[in-house]
């Protein structure tokens, strides 16, 4: 029987198999951010070890980082988890890109454009969205504290081998169709637990036909729907995206990398635990109406009606309803919307921004609405303004913040206030996620847009 590419890579990182137990895993690459590596430092510290392999290990602060300057951090808390971070990095040996700095940005965007994260590695940081880098062709996986220190001092972990499942996506997506929206429908059909103690591979014709930013998009949404892992076979396109990046190998060592990166794939006769397929062309812009990311609808569409909803989820709808300030039956379509936010580690890269350009070019931002688009790096942003973008953004009314995870997630100063409707490129809409009380709409950077220069939730299929 052939292996799957997930098993591909896991075998070939098994240290040992623990009897009854889970398995000693090798790890490649291991990120640190400011919020969950503290108190893995502090273990090492009362164990007096020091880190086992450093150049294996790089640190970036993001949560905390401000988006409309850098000068400093006002908050006493994401401060000091700032400064802490710097600390460790320096007494610990350990690659810090410091707010600020040219290298700096979110981790999960700055890892596969400095080719940090490549094919068949495994890769672990504390943090959920981890899951993003596994675009690359790699096991990308988020962990605890207590498994970063771990990390930090084996360069293993334990960890039990998941199930695996492939999800095809077959066919040519509709025009205006992002891999934002391939995501949002995904969880809309499999749920948010879904793949559940699983690690999903991500196949078919339109998956192939996807850039680089549209597979990292689709693989950072992967932990939405309980998967430990979310993977992309690697291809013509990885490879062109990572040759010539600043830790790519060069040269004749880039030659023998790819050769050995072709051999990642799922052989035909593999076996997965569990398989489904859907058509691209099912798939229309989309948006989120419930407080999870597994509640949405195509933009057109309409909140379901309570008798949609089994008997047993009717109060757990309606209670997300309630705090949405929302209905069921509802169309949303035309909903007054109060922030717009392009960015975080699922659509903060430079073709989310050239087609949120695409859409206000010409036009000007709703003076009822207020933007925040923040690039996911240094170079990101850097891109944009050597691209033009910032003045198609600027002559339409916009500005460009500084690199930060920004309004992703109520860490810095990017905060909605409560009860206002934010329609976000992030990748969560829980309750009090971008702010406490703050009511969060999920879609693609052309939705964003096009609800960025109406001023309401609008179909960037009719603007």
């Amino acid at each position: 029987m052939g292996k799957t590419l997930f098993d591909k890579i896991w075998d070939a990182h098994v240290v040992q198999n623990i009897e009854d137990g889970p398995t000693q895993l090798y790890i490649d690459r291991l990120y640190a951010h400011e919020v969950t590596s503290p108190q893995a430092f502090d273990t090492l510290r009362d164990k007096n070890i020091r880190v086992f392999r450093p150049d294996h290990v790089v640190a970036m602060p993001d949560h905390n980082t401000p988006s409309d300057q850098q000068e400093r951090i006002d908050d006493p808390v994401g401060r000091k988890q700032v400064e802490t971070l710097a600390r460790n990095c320096e007494e610990f040996g350990i690659k810090h890109f410091a707010m600020g700095t040219k290298d700096n940005g979110i981790i999960h965007v700055v890892g596969p454009e400095k080719a940090l994260s490549l094919p068949g590695m495994t890769i672990v940081c504390g943090d959920s969205h981890t899951s993003t880098h596994g675009a690359v062709g790699a096991i990308a996986m988020g962990i605890g504290t207590s498994e970063v220190a771990q990390v930090l001092a084996s360069q293993c972990i334990l960890q039990s081998k998941p199930k695996t499942m492939r999800i095809n996506v077959e066919g040519t997506l509709p025009d205006k169709t992002t891999a934002k929206d391939v995501a949002l429908y995904i969880m809309a059909q499999m749920t948010t637990s879904g793949a559940t103690g699983y690690a999903v591979e991500y196949a078919g014709s339109a998956i192939r036909n996807m850039s680089m930013e549209g597979r990292l998009t689709l693989s950072n949404l992967s932990i939405e729907m309980g998967s430990r892992a979310g993977l992309i076979a690697p291809d013509a396109t990885t490879f062109e995206y990572l040759r010539g990046r600043e830790y790519a190998p060069k040269g004749e060592e880039w030659e023998k990398a790819v050769e050995k990166w072709k051999e990642l794939y799922s052989d035909p006769d593999a076996v997965f635990d569990k398989e489904v397929t859907y058509r691209a062309e099912d798939i229309v812009p989309r948006i989120t109406y419930g407080t999870n990311p597994g509640a949405g609808i195509a933009i057109d569409g309409t909140i379901p009606s309570l008798d949609e909803i089994p008997e047993a989820e009717k109060d757990q709808f309606l209670g997300m309803l309630e705090y949405m300030q929302f209905s069921p039956g509802q169309k949303l379509e035309g909903t007054p919307v109060d922030y717009c936010f392009l960015g975080a580690c699922t659509n903060g890269r430079i073709e989310d921004f050239r087609a949120f350009a695409s859409v206000v070019k010409g036009k000007k931002k709703a003076e009822n609405v207020v933007a925040w688009l923040v690039p996911g790096s240094w170079l990101v942003r850097q891109q944009i303004i050597d691209e033009g973008i910032d003045k198609i953004l600027e002559a339409a009314g916009f500005e460009l913040r500084l690199p930060s995870c920004s309004s992703c997630l109520a860490m810095n100063p990017d905060k909605v206030p409560a009860g206002k409707l934010s329609i976000s490129t992030s990748n969560r809409n829980f309750v009090g996620r971008q702010g406490p009380g703050a009511r969060t709409v999920l879609a693609s950077p052309l939705v964003v847009a096009a609800s960025a220069v109406t001023g309401v939730i609008t179909d960037p299929r009719k603007i």
